[in-house]
């Protein structure tokens, strides 16, 4: 079986044992690490993972055509990324990644018809859906975790007072938030700086959900959310926050991002841009990811974002680099999605729950033993916008703590 010879190359790391559709028992190992059995139930797998496992082996989760016999679906997650490196050696694999590398801007064209689609795959979702495994302020995005036992909450809260410490906060002053979500982070910025804040939002459900929570607060005359694409925004803000959106940019539209940027912000404005990237260089999103959870998003390499930050003539007065946190945040909502399945079979049905179990697990992977980070850069049209040291982020943090 081709799939056999593929996988006695690829596993370097850790223990595989697969059951094919045939019954027959087929055994890799490598260096120590986690264990898994697999079995499969519909013979074409043998052919389907074997010329393109980045898109068949979710598909076959989903569709029960493979389950897991022994250890959990994190565990063979945890081996397929740790062995990855080894895969793309195979010449039949390293073909399927050229080939994908010479349509990837094809697969990240977001023109703002097209963005506002990608968009409404994913996050127009029933809202009471996120609840079932974000934090209380559902906050969809890497948590900071600044001590090992800390809980979701505590991380998430941490994670916006972070972000808060580097914006170097005055009150009154005019801030936007680009993807501003379900309007958390929107809302602590505007009563942490009592100024003015305008939340960009391409989901309608979010949009609906962040007015309410405005109006809740009391904070309506001073927290205001738009339909709207960073595109088609006008006027002038002393700060520019975005936290998770960075992903669906594209980068052919890089440029064109941080010139909006440039444009937006006043001449001592200071902009914070939180994003998921990688550590390995430019690459592709898997298939599977873009068809079923981020349709058009990509994972940038820093080497791809900085030269567009030069062509916009923005400062870099920071960047600071979050390793091992998201693993750790996808880590805390796969236990509570886990403790709440029921609940999300009935929103939607079996499928879909095992679609998201494959996210949430495969995030994990690539955040604990693949080349995925998470980066916060912090952007100024003029260098002396900040402080020359980066004192007074941890003093603003620890006076609000």
């Amino acid at each position: 079986m081709i799939l056999s010879r593929f996988l006695n190359h690829m596993i370097r790391v850790g223990r595989l044992t697969l059951v094919d559709a045939n019954g027959k028992l087929h055994e890799f190992s490598g260096a120590p690490g986690p264990e898994a059995t697999v079995r499969l139930h519909d013979r074409s797998l043998h052919r389907k993972l074997f010329l393109n496992p980045n898109l068949y082996l979710g598909e076959a989760y989903m569709d029960g055509t493979l389950t897991i016999e022994q250890g959990t679906l994190r565990d063979f997650l945890g081996i397929a990324v740790r062995n990855l490196e080894f895969a793309q050696s195979f010449p039949a694999y390293s073909v399927y990644e050229t080939l994908s590398r010479m349509f990837r801007l094809t697969q990240q064209y977001n023109p703002v018809i097209r963005a506002k689609a990608h968009v409404a795959h994913h996050y127009d979702l029933a809202a009471r859906f996120y609840d079932l495994f974000l934090d209380r302020d559902r906050q969809y995005s890497c948590a900071y975790f600044r001590h090992a036992g800390d809980g979701l909450e505590q991380a998430q809260q941490d994670k916006r007072r972070h972000i808060a410490a580097k914006l170097l906060l005055q009150p009154g002053q005019r801030i936007l938030d680009i993807g501003s979500g379900w309007g958390g982070l929107s809302l602590y910025l505007a009563g942490v700086a009592e100024g003015q804040v305008t939340g960009l939002t391409l989901s309608r459900e979010q949009l609906q959900t962040a007015r309410q929570r405005a109006l809740e607060a009391g904070l309506e005359a001073r927290v205001r959310f738009h339909l709207r694409d960073y595109r088609e925004e006008k006027g002038r803000y002393e700060r520019i926050v975005s936290v998770g959106m960075f992903e669906h940019v594209g980068v052919a539209y890089y440029r064109e991002f941080f010139r909006r940027i440039g444009a937006l912000l006043t001449d001592d404005g200071v902009c914070l841009l939180h994003s998921i990237g990688r550590m390995a260089g430019p690459s592709t999103t898997g298939d599977w990811t873009r068809k079923y959870i981020f349709p058009g998003g990509y994972a940038p390499a820093l080497s791809e974002v900085l030269p567009a930050v030069e062509k916009a003539g923005l400062w870099v007065t920071d960047i600071e680099m979050l390793r091992r946190h998201y693993a750790d945040t996808l880590h805390a909502w796969q236990q509570r999605f886990q403790a709440n399945r029921a609940r999300a079979v009935a929103l939607y049905d079996e499928r879909f729950c095992r679609m998201w179990e494959f996210y949430l697990a495969l995030g994990e992977a690539a955040f604990r033993h693949g080349d995925h980070i998470v980066f916060q850069m912090q952007l100024a049209k003029d260098r002396d916008a900040v402080p020359v040291t980066r004192d007074y982020m941890a003093e603003w943090e620890q006076a609000r703590r």
